[in-house]
């Protein structure tokens, strides 16, 4: 099975790019699900309902989210009806929506969870121990035929940490969060593919996604008033491509992927 993630889509700039690549990307690497993280979509903080149903039509299958999911107080509806978008797992029992999906791919099923890391971090629940719950009732290989976590996390020792003790359980877990695509993508000796963080699609000649201005004032005067707004240059597409062992379920080759923007082109 091939898995196509990508990172954070920050703002107009992000959206634009991924319904520009995003159907290039699907012809030319033919993955049979593509998990897209939106919780940056929305000018830069949350997502809405208008832009979901647009990123569902630009060739995404399933949306995650993170610590802006519920910015935009409009996703909330929205959320209780959508199964294909998901929230981080960790949330308090009674959050609306849900944080893990099984999708049916033709004759297999992907389970793909969302979850949020706690260091420096709001508090929620051990992400940990959420996603030993939820895979206590899915079995890779038997139950669902592939797994993707995508772990929305600062901190790349919460990640690393949360990737080897999942090793051999899931197919994939990706961090997302920091906007910034690490160079670690790799197979874990269990077999679980791992990258610290996919990066985002965003414009790169920023601060994480966001203008240069405004962030750069918030670190030299310490004034939280400065406004904050997505940078508007062209957007890089990051991602990261997992093509799984069908009897196993386990990473037989991950790569990344970038298209577009200031970065330096890469496709496996």
């Amino acid at each position: 099975m091939k898995l196509l993630v990508l990172g954070d889509v920050v703002g107009r700039s992000g959206r634009e790019a991924v319904a520009q690549h995003l159907s290039a990307l699907r012809a030319r690497l033919a993955p049979d699900l593509v998990v897209v993280n939106a919780e940056n979509a929305a000018h830069g903080f949350g997502l809405t309902p208008e832009i979901a149903r647009a990123l569902f039509a630009a060739g995404a299958d399933v949306l995650t989210l993170g610590n802006h999911a519920w910015d935009r107080r409009e996703i909330i509806p929205y959320i209780e009806g959508e199964p294909r978008l998901l929230r981080p797992a960790n949330y308090p029992p009674g959050t609306p929506g849900r944080g893990a999906g099984a999708f049916r791919v033709g004759q297999r099923r992907v389970l793909v969870i969302n979850v949020m890391g706690r260091l420096f971090m709001e508090a929620l629940d051990c992400p940990f121990r959420t996603v030993e719950s939820v895979l206590e009732s899915h079995a890779l290989g038997r139950t669902v035929d592939a797994i993707v976590v995508d772990l929305h996390a600062e901190a790349t020792s919460e990640k690393a940490a949360f990737a080897h003790l999942f090793d051999g359980r899931v197919s994939l877990v990706v961090g997302t969060h920091t906007h910034v695509p690490t160079a670690d993508w790799r197979i874990l000796p269990g077999g679980t593919a791992f990258q610290s963080d996919v990066g985002m699609c965003g414009d790169y000649d920023s601060v994480i996604g966001i203008q240069k201005e405004g962030s750069t004032a918030r670190f030299v005067r310490r004034l939280p008033a400065e406004r904050l707004s997505p940078a508007e240059g062209e957007a890089t597409v990051c991602g990261l491509f997992v093509e799984t062992d069908d009897a196993t379920g386990l990473a037989r080759a991950v790569a990344p992927v970038r298209v577009g923007g200031s970065l330096a082109p890469a496709w496996p």
